[in-house]
């Protein structure tokens, strides 16, 4: 399923992107600048002015594009067929095995290069 959404933009996204960056920079100014208040409060501000920011940045045209592919992506998500547990177990325990066995080769490869060395330098 793929939607088509409008590439235009429009001369009110320059303006709503400029809102969300003074919404973004009110907030980081404002969380210094109220430093003697709860950590709560500034939180909870924070996450306020991130949820308006956001909501003002999805009325744009890249911002309706953001939210078609996120739509699109959810839709392939369900459409994964996820490995049972015992699959996922085995193919861990096999990922691990071989990490070992390399971890081994290495080990054994850096020795005799040290042995080599170590008879060369004296």
């Amino acid at each position: 399923m793929s939607t088509s959404v409008e590439s235009k933009s429009s001369p009110l996204d320059a303006i709503k992107w400029t809102l969300v960056v003074l919404l973004i920079a009110a907030g980081v100014a404002g969380n210094s600048y109220f430093q003697a208040e709860s950590m709560l409060y500034r939180v909870l501000a924070l996450v306020g002015l991130a949820i308006v920011a956001a909501l003002i940045a999805l009325q744009t045209s890249k911002g309706k594009a953001f939210l078609s592919l996120a739509k699109e992506a959810r839709l392939e998500i369900r459409k994964v067929v996820w490995p049972t547990r015992p699959e996922t177990t085995q193919t861990t325990l096999i990922v691990i095995a071989f990490v070992l066995i390399v971890a081994l080769i290495l080990w054994a490869i850096d020795s005799l290069i040290g042995w080599i060395v170590s008879g060369v330098i004296g």
